[in-house]
């Protein structure tokens, strides 16, 4: 960044080339000087120029910066980020997706790529909107764990068993690696028609894990087996194009670093506010420039979260109300193409949705950049996507540093009711629940000298019975 900034923000444009109109909103993020996992600073990162040679040798020093960066991420040499080029298809519709070799002998499945969950779960027995699955009897190294596990997403949920099995990349790091695998039994809304993937790869951290963090995420289980830097870069290349149909779009995971060759310009930085989902800070929302002008308070309430499996971008909805008022009020769209049907006619809907729960930068925010996740540093980083063009225009730009006067925590509510808490919540009031139903059960088989001797008037109607009720 040329300087360290204490407290200073980027912009994230997005738009949506449609004909002649451009719709753009923008995301002022936080940025700061990086910290390294014991808490101290350190030194500025070197930001990346667009690849262009100066002196006609066809280097020029930001490449070798570059090419530096990457080497940097992985000493050893032993992880070839080129390999992991195109490794996805899909599109953010119908989601990412990597094909990965499971089991012995291996059985091949497409994993959907979700950066909001951490938990890695494959179909198991047949599903009729499905045309593979693991079949974990076929496997010599599958071993069960017998844990139940149960996930719920904003749409859909499954329940399955815990066991270990070993996996291979055929376009990612070279080995086998042994992984904690959830093989689905149940699922509700979870494997839809259409979709080409059967099952999910969670990229989360593991407070998110189920049935515990005590269960090993896949991506800690690469960090620690293959020796790899905690760092992975996503790359979707579904920008302006239709989110559903037959093709696919494709774009590049790639694991242990990040590669040079799938942005261009400068890598910005955020930081990462709790590790659990990839939640950081949003400072304030603009929309074709016009400022909401809301507390920034209500733009990460209850958190502000990067989640490449969601498909849209999802706002709490007080900030949703004031984005359609803005793009009402200044005559713009923000539509996503889904299908052509025939020759002249096209499908649109609209990219922004609201939420009861948290401000979503989805795959169709995530789509305009090549996004790093900087785990080892606790950072989420933006640059321009090389794919991110939709008519041969980009539809995204990135600005800044840009000074601002927010303390560093002043848009995060300090009282965040997250899952963990809501648990702590949930299990305090079934407790006193229990207490309080059992002083009564106690009661009722008091002998009937100890009972106090009730008048008519004294009489409750079982109708309106505390009893009865809670029994219910």
């Amino acid at each position: 960044m040329g300087r360290s900034l204490a407290a200073g923000y980027l912009l994230l444009f997005v738009a949506v080339a449609t004909g002649r109109s451009r719709a753009p909103f923008t995301l002022p993020l936080k940025v700061s000087p990086p910290v390294a996992p014991d808490g101290s600073l350190v030194p500025t990162p070197v930001l990346l120029k667009p690849r262009s040679s100066s002196d006609g040798t066809g280097s020029s020093p930001q490449q070798e910066e570059a090419a530096g960066l990457a080497l940097a991420s992985d000493p050893s040499g032993s992880v070839n980020f080129m390999a992991m080029v195109e490794n996805l298809q899909g599109d953010s519709g119908r989601g990412y997706y990597l094909e990965l070799l499971i089991g012995t002998p291996p059985q091949k499945l497409n994993i959907l790529v979700d950066t909001g969950s951490s938990n890695f779960a494959v179909a198991g027995p047949q599903n009729a909107d499905l045309t593979s699955y693991f079949n974990k009897e076929e496997s010599s190294t599958y071993k069960s764990l017998g844990i139940e596990v149960t996930v719920k997403y904003t749409q859909g949920s499954w329940i399955g068993t815990l066991g270990t099995d070993v996996i291979t990349m055929p376009k990612g790091i070279n080995g086998t690696f042994t992984i904690n695998i959830v093989t689905i039994s149940q699922s509700e809304n979870f494997f839809l028609k259409g979709v080409q993937w059967h099952g999910i790869l969670g990229l989360a951290y593991d407070a998110l894990a189920k049935p515990s963090s005590s269960a090993e995420t896949f991506f800690d289980s690469l960090v620690n087996q293959a020796k790899i830097p905690n760092i992975f870069s996503l790359q979707m290349c579904g920008a302006g194009l239709p989110v559903s149909g037959t093709g696919t779009n494709g774009g590049s995971l790639v694991l242990g670093g990040i590669e040079p060759s799938l942005y261009k310009g400068e890598i910005w930085y955020t930081p990462i506010k709790k590790e659990w989902y990839y939640q950081i800070e949003i400072l304030k929302f603009e929309v074709g420039g016009q400022d909401l002008n809301l507390d920034c308070k209500e733009y990460n309430a209850d958190k502000a979260i990067v989640d490449s499996g969601t498909t849209l971008l999802r706002l709490p909805e007080k900030v949703f109300n004031a984005v359609v008022g803005a793009i009402i009020q200044t005559s713009l769209l923000y539509i996503q193409p889904v299908l052509e049907i025939g020759q002249k006619l096209g499908c649109y809907r609209f990219g922004i949705s609201s939420s009861t729960s948290a401000l979503v930068i989805g795959a169709t925010v995530m789509e305009g950049f090549y996004v790093i996740f900087d785990r080892a540093q606790k950072r989420v980083g933006f640059a321009l996507s090389t794919c991110a063009e939709a008519g041969g225009s980009p539809v995204s730009e990135i600005e800044g540093p840009f000074e601002t006067t927010d303390g560093a925590s002043t848009c995060v509510s300090t009282i965040s009711f997250h899952e963990p808490l809501l648990w702590i919540v949930s299990y305090t009031l079934m407790s006193f629940c229990g207490l309080f139903l059992l002083v009564l059960i106690v009661m009722l088989l008091l002998p009937p000298r100890c009972r106090h001797h009730y008048t008519d008037n004294d009489i409750v109607n079982d109708e309106s019975s505390l009893v009865q009720h809670r029994w219910k």
